[in-house]
């Protein structure tokens, strides 16, 4: 690959990275929370939140001192699959009844912000719709230009264990199935891979690719 195809290469093999999460049972909201974490704030998945009208479960619950955020997180495991307006206005219609309540995370505060975050894209019409009325951020792999998921995976440097070419397909399942999804847990702990029964050069080989991504 030439330099220019290389970053293009490494944003399709993380892309695909993020998709093999679902197969493995580990949900796409857990990651968003741990981006969230990254960022400094507390989150929490698989809420139930009274909302004026009704109970909502919201996937994600983040906050800090200054914000209170909560995430629809939706997860699609093919590339061609996009997230339509019915979502969008849907969404949007979930976080306009809680906006009227106040909930204590942290302390007594209103919802600051709600956010839509997808794996892959928005139709052009959610998109229309999300830049066109306020209250519903919307996050997906290339969108918005900057500050999309894509860019939120490289600034946190949570790169999924699922873009490793230095594992196989038995040794990514059997690491996922104990619970190890991001690469950062393996360079912390570099033990987890002796249980795979792997020699020492190839420990080696896989910790150095963890530290060029």
């Amino acid at each position: 690959l030439d330099s220019e195809e290389k970053p293009i290469a490494l944003k399709y093999s993380l892309k695909r990275a993020i998709m093999e999460l679902g197969p493995s049972g580990f949900p796409f909201e857990d990651f968003v929370a741990e981006i969230f974490r990254e960022k400094g704030f507390q989150a929490e998945t698989g809420k139930i939140v009274k909302g004026f009208c009704v109970e909502h479960e919201i996937d994600v619950v983040a906050w800090d001192e200054k914000q209170l955020i909560m995430v629809e997180a939706k997860f699609h495991n093919e590339l061609g699959i996009k997230s339509d307006l019915k979502i969008a206005l849907y969404v949007k219609a979930r976080f306009d009844d809680l906006r009227k309540m106040k909930f204590n995370y942290g302390k007594e505060r209103e919802l600051d912000e709600g956010w839509l975050v997808t794996n892959t894209k928005f139709t052009s019409t959610a998109i229309e719709y999300g830049s066109c009325q306020g209250g519903l951020r919307m996050i997906g792999w290339n969108y918005p230009p900057v500050g999309n998921l894509h860019d939120m995976i490289l600034e946190s440097k949570l790169h999924p264990l699922t873009c490793l070419v230095s594992l196989n397909g038995r040794e990514k399942k059997e690491l996922l199935k104990q619970g190890i999804v991001l690469c950062k847990s393996i360079s912390e702990n570099p033990d987890i891979l002796s249980t795979l029964g792997m020699n020492e050069e190839d420990r080696k080989r896989v910790i150095e690719e963890i530290k060029l991504l």
